[in-house]
C-alpha cells in the first residue's frame, strides 16, 4: 500500500519484502486446493504466523491504492472465478429476493434489498486487484463501504473480526476488522460503470485492494461481526489467513 506522496514504488516494495519473507514459500509448499503433507503443517503454521505478525506491521489504515489517472482498466478480460460447479446465480429476482444479513455483534441486525444498499452512501474507485497466482487487474468498482453497514448496524465494541459468506457452495472468508472498516474495502454492486454480472459476483460482492483476491467474497449473502475469528474457503486449505496485498 502507498501514501499520496510514497506512489506506487513503496507498494511494489512492500508487496516485495512479503514475498521473501515467506508468504510465497507457504503457498508453494501447499500448492492450491491441498492441505499439503502433514509433515509441514507445524512449519506452516509458524511461517503464517511470522508473516501475518509483519504484515499487521506494515498495514496502514490511511494508506490507499491509487492507480495513475488514465490508467487502462482489465474490462471484459478481468477474470471471473467461483467454486461452484456452475457459475453461481441467484434464481429469482435479485433486486426484490435477495438479501445481505447484517448481524452478530451488532446492535440492529440490518437485511438489506439491493435497493436497500444502493441507498447506502456510494463510492466510486478504481483500484488494482491482486491475486495470489500472481496476476494483477484494474477496475472501476461502485458499492458502499464495509465501515457504513457496520455504521448501520451499530457494530459493538467486542467485535474484532468480520466473515463475509456467500450463496457460492456455502463460500466464506474472515477478515481482521482494521482491514475490513478500511475505506476501500466496500461491499460493491457495480462495475466499470455498470452492475455485477453473475461471472463477477452478483448481486453484490466484496472488494478491496488491501487483501488478496481469494479473500474478496463474491456472492454476498451475510455480514457477520464476531469476537473470534474463524476460517474459509481458501484459508481452511492452507491459504494465508491473513493475506495482506
Amino acid at each position: 500500500m502507498s501514501d499520496r506522496r510514497s506512489g506506487e514504488r513503496a507498494f511494489i516494495d512492500r508487496r516485495a519484502f512479503l514475498a521473501l519473507a515467506g508468504g510465497g514459500v507457504a503457498a508453494t509448499l501447499v500448492g492450491c486446493d491441498s492441505m499439503g503433507s502433514r509433515r509441514l503443517e507445524p512449519v506452516l503454521a509458524a511461517m503464517q504466523r511470522t508473516n501475518e505478525r509483519v504484515e499487521r506491521l506494515l498495514f496502514r489504515h490511511r494508506s490507499e491504492d491509487r492507480v495513475p489517472g488514465g490508467a487502462r482498466l482489465t474490462g471484459n478480460a478481468f477474470p471471473q472465478y467461483f467454486v461452484s460447479d456452475d457459475v453461481p446465480v441467484w434464481d429469482e429476482s435479485m433486486r426484490g429476493v435477495w438479501r445481505l444479513e447484517v448481524n452478530g455483534a451488532v446492535k440492529r441486525p440490518l437485511s438489506l434489498t439491493l435497493d436497500d444498499l444502493m441507498k447506502l452512501p456510494r463510492v466510486a474507485q478504481t483500484v488494482d486487484h491482486f491475486c495470489v497466482e500472481g496476476w494483477n487487474a484494474r477496475a472501476q468498482w461502485i458499492g458502499t463501504r464495509v465501515s457504513e453497514l457496520a455504521k448501520a448496524a451499530g457494530v459493538t465494541a467486542d467485535a474484532h473480526y468480520v466473515d463475509f459468506q456467500s450463496f457460492d457452495s456455502d463460500y466464506h472468508e474472515s477478515w481482521d476488522m482494521e482491514s475490513a472498516m478500511h475505506p476501500q474495502t466496500l461491499i460493491a454492486y457495480a462495475i466499470d460503470g455498470r452492475y455485477l454480472n453473475a461471472g463477477q459476483g452478483a448481486p453484490a460482492r466484496l472488494h478491496s485492494p488491501v487483501k488478496l483476491g481469494y479473500k474478496n467474497t463474491k456472492y454476498l449473502t451475510r455480514v457477520v461481526f464476531m469476537p473470534e475469528r474463524n476460517g474459509g474457503y481458501w484459508t481452511d486449505r492452507g491459504y494465508e489467513w491473513y493475506a495482506g496485498t
